[in-house]
């Protein structure tokens, strides 16, 4: 399993039916996202129970 799999912004598309990165990259980021594949400064946890923890 990657970090994109537990990434806020690796989603499920239904048109293509595939999984995409929502991140609105330009030519300088991409290309520095594919140089460095140990870590993605985009990444983000989904983790969809801190709002609740919040609330406590």
């Amino acid at each position: 399993m990657s970090l994109c799999d537990e990434c806020v912004y690796y989603t499920y598309n239904e048109d293509y039916e595939e999984y995409e990165c929502l991140v609105n990259l330009d030519e300088d980021d991409l290309y520095r996202f594919y140089s460095n594949k140990d870590t993605c400064p985009y990444f983000r946890l989904d983790d969809e129970y801190s709002v609740v923890r919040k609330q406590n």
